[in-house]
């Protein structure tokens, strides 16, 4: 085919415009991935990626987050690299919320900036949001650096109150019994605490977000109860931890909340199945609450009780149930714990059990709520780590508290994946071996057979 001038401009002009396109398509493509951001992590232990819990206190917070780092500049040539791992670090948060914005600044080079922002190390970074700031000291994970977003989003400063001196479930405590290390998870989370003694003071202060009654071991006396009785007439709110049925003196405010509670405990079978008693039931079931909206993790309880509440006419009282559990075990009847367990169909009441309840009504601006749960022992130290049960303790806090907004799963702490070797010459050439393997061996190898393969082919 004979090639004149009109062909060549026709292929010049195909050409120029294919080249053209092929441009366009590279810059529509980078602009899209720059707006819609896909992130597949294949890591053991998900460090590419933010859990949900972490995703859904971001998407509950508006304006923007400010990130100041104070670090010195990083050197890669001596292997100071902190700047590039805070940007990479924070780099998983912004994929959920665009407006987190990092600002580096050298200390040395600052140091008047450095004082007035409290700064004591390198590499403390200072977190600004809602004209709110708080620092955080290297090196955190996830979990602290989502608490503190939790702790700058929280609007009610309200301490947590919760009654002393009658053997109950202590929120500081240390015994395997006591709910220690849920009063810390609470304490990360921005709440502070408070403990009236109500044999000294008129009345349980008005000023604290709730009171939490855990279980005492011995009866409230009734100048205790009748404070208590108040505090609920006054519009306070109550977070009442039950281990059996006996309400300690605290019979007029169970009879205030229209409260009633089970004789004997919850018996669940299929518990043993999973190598625990029979007197330890499982949940997966909730009721339609803002407490346990979209809550989908098992959580367990030893020595349940059913609790049941209606609201009255006069108190006005709106009840939702909040726990269900054994749907195949029961209420025994039973008094004798040496008789053999099993369902009497005509004296036992069948599973599901309802063991929690929440009660809220009208009053004044906010209102009033009340949770009631017929076991403590969920939240006690022994217990905290199991299943869903922190999440469903600080959702139960949150809303009580009025932060609706921080019902939320709780990010968990990444798995500890570093890999130690052992001090022997034996080991270290195996490790030298795997990891030379790795970044150098194996890719001047397949370099190497590739080129081989090409030029037999070639002679071929």
């Amino acid at each position: 085919m004979k090639i004149n001038k009109k062909l060549k401009l026709q292929y010049l002009f195909q050409n120029s415009l294919f080249v053209l396109l092929f441009l366009l398509l590279i810059a529509l493509a980078g602009f899209l991935s720059n707006q819609f951001i896909f992130v597949k992590d294949m890591t053991q232990a998900n460090r590419s990626v933010i859990t949900q819990g972490s995703i859904e206190v971001l998407e509950q917070m508006d304006g923007p987050i400010n990130l100041t780092v104070f670090a010195t500049k990083d050197d890669a040539n001596n292997g100071i690299t902190f700047r590039q791992g805070i940007i990479n670090f924070v780099a998983r948060y912004q994929r959920t919320k665009r407006d987190i914005k990092v600002k580096f600044i050298n200390p040395v080079e600052e140091p008047k900036l450095v004082q007035d922002m409290g700064v004591r190390v390198d590499g403390e970074i200072v977190v600004e949001y809602n004209k709110r700031t708080e620092n955080i000291v290297p090196p955190f994970a996830e979990q602290e650096l989502t608490n503190l977003f939790v702790r700058l989003s929280r609007t009610n400063s309200k301490p947590i109150m919760y009654l002393d001196g009658h053997g109950e479930k202590n929120l500081i405590g240390l015994k395997n019994y006591d709910l220690g290390e849920f009063g810390k998870q609470l304490e990360n989370k921005g709440f502070k605490f408070s403990n009236p003694d109500l044999t000294v003071i008129d009345k349980v202060p008005s000023e604290g977000a709730m009171l939490v009654i855990a279980s005492p071991k011995v009866d409230v006396t009734e100048v205790e109860a009748n404070k208590i009785l108040t505090y609920l007439n006054e519009g306070g709110n109550l977070f009442w931890l039950l281990e059996d049925n006996n309400l300690r003196g605290l019979d007029k405010v169970a009879k205030y909340l229209g409260l009633s509670v089970s004789d004997n405990k919850v018996i669940d079978p299929s518990s043993v199945q999973f190598g625990v008693s029979e007197n330890v039931a499982f949940a997966l079931a909730y009721g339609e609450h803002p407490i346990t909206n979209n809550f989908m993790l098992r959580t367990q309880y030893l020595d349940a009780y059913e609790i049941k509440a209606k609201g009255t006419f006069e108190n006005g009282w709106d009840v939702s149930n909040l726990i269900d559990v054994a749907p195949n075990g029961w209420i025994s009847s039973k008094k004798d714990k040496t008789e053999q367990l099993k369902f009497d169909s005509k004296k036992d009441k069948k599973g599901p059990i309802n063991i929690a309840v929440a009660l809220k009504r009208k009053y004044g601006e906010k209102g009033q709520r009340i949770v009631v749960v017929g076991n403590a022992s969920f939240l006690s130290n022994n217990f905290i780590t199991s299943g869903g049960n922190l999440d469903l303790g600080v959702n139960m806090t949150n809303w009580l508290s009025g932060n609706d907004k921080l019902i939320t799963i709780q990010p968990m702490p990444l798995k500890d994946i570093n890999i130690t070797i052992p001090e022997n010459s034996k080991s270290f050439l195996i490790a030298w071996s795997v990891f030379r393997s790795v970044k150098y061996f194996i890719p001047i190898g397949l370099l190497i057979y590739g080129f081989w393969q090409w030029y037999r082919r070639r002679k071929a």
